[in-house]
């Protein structure tokens, strides 16, 4: 194909002819021990500057990443931990461009004398080897990229990456490459960015789930839930925030509708969903009277996600005119 367009083109044959001489020469001065020399030279250089850099910016994103700890503000927390994010990914940027700029100089001392056409003729023959060999690195970049761009998801997000079953976890890591996140069993999981096709990201890294009772006595339902939390295993990868009761309500007589919301580790929902209403009911059985005129029902609860859904619903519920009542109004 390239020796068809060059019968046809002199200007290309020329390029080619060029670029044919500069990967001759190359390959002459790149067994040359003075060559050999500088590039290594080079390369160390480049290698102890991107060391450098990364420590500093590592610095900076433990800093900023104890500020987010601190922060009580949801919007201050996310922004910083994009900045962190940023941060993190520009570390294997300027990584790369040190190489790049290394290998550059590189070449200029190699051949200093070679015409720019025909340098930009041999890196575009170049570019096309190359583009056949690393093309599964460049569509990680390409992925890598639109993600950052997008803002999918930051360091110190829990995530569940798609199209994978169980693959969840903390985002410990993202470069233009790959993406390294922590399990909640712990182990680490390295993930090339062309193959996630979609992110589910948990707001603030809990899981809030409510619980609704119905009890035949208010004081004893009330205490029914501080019972249950002394039984419920806490910390950060159990129970982190106890059930709360957000709202109590007179539902009949003798009747009362408790709703009680507690907070969980993705991957843990299982504490509140099931092994939560095991106990409320095993307190109420305990109890000479049982306190549980029904079984407790367990369900996720968003304060976002239930404003939403009300919106959405209220929309739906509205009734549509019809146009035959619009004809005769108009004509009235």
């Amino acid at each position: 194909m390239f020796m068809f367009l060059a019968k046809t083109d002199p200007a290309l044959q020329q390029t080619l002819d060029q670029s044919q001489s500069i990967f001759r020469r190359v390959g002459e001065t790149f067994f040359n021990a003075q060559s050999l020399l500088v590039l290594t030279i080079s390369i160390t250089l480049a290698f102890i500057v991107g060391r450098l850099v990364a420590y500093v910016l590592r610095r900076l994103t433990f800093a900023l990443g104890r500020q987010a700890d601190k922060t009580e503000n949801v919007a201050r927390v996310n922004q910083l931990r994009r900045t962190e994010t940023l941060l993190v990914l520009s570390i294997a940027v300027i990584r790369m461009l040190c190489i790049v700029i290394a290998i550059y100089f590189w070449w200029l001392y190699a051949h200093p004398h070679q015409q720019p056409t025909a340098l930009i003729g041999a890196s575009a023959v170049l570019a096309i080897i190359l583009g056949g060999v690393l093309a599964p690195l460049l569509r990680d970049f390409a992925s890598g990229s639109m993600m950052m761009a997008e803002h999918w998801f930051g360091v110190g997000d829990h995530v569940r990456l798609e199209p994978f079953a169980d693959m969840q976890g903390i985002v410990e890591r993202v470069t233009l490459r790959s993406t390294r996140i922590r399990g909640i069993n712990g182990e680490i999981i390295w993930v090339n960015n062309q193959n996630i096709q979609g992110v589910r990201i948990t707001p603030k890294g809990l899981r809030t789930i409510a619980i609704e009772l119905f009890v035949k006595d208010k004081q004893k339902g009330m205490e029914l839930i501080e019972e249950s939390n002394r039984r419920l295993p806490s910390g950060a990868l159990m129970v982190s925030s106890p059930l709360t009761v957000m709202t109590v309500n007179e539902a009949g007589r003798n009747l009362w509708h408790i709703t009680a919301i507690g907070e969980t580790a993705p991957g843990r929902e299982w504490l509140l969903e099931k092994y939560a209403i095991t106990v409320i009911q095993e307190i109420s059985d305990e109890a000479k009277l049982p306190i549980l005129a029904h079984e407790p029902i367990a369900r996720y609860a968003d304060s976002e996600a239930e404003l939403r859904f009300a919106r959405a619903i209220h929309n739906s519920s509205k009734k549509r005119v019809k146009r035959n009542l619009l004809k005769k109004t108009s004509k009235n």
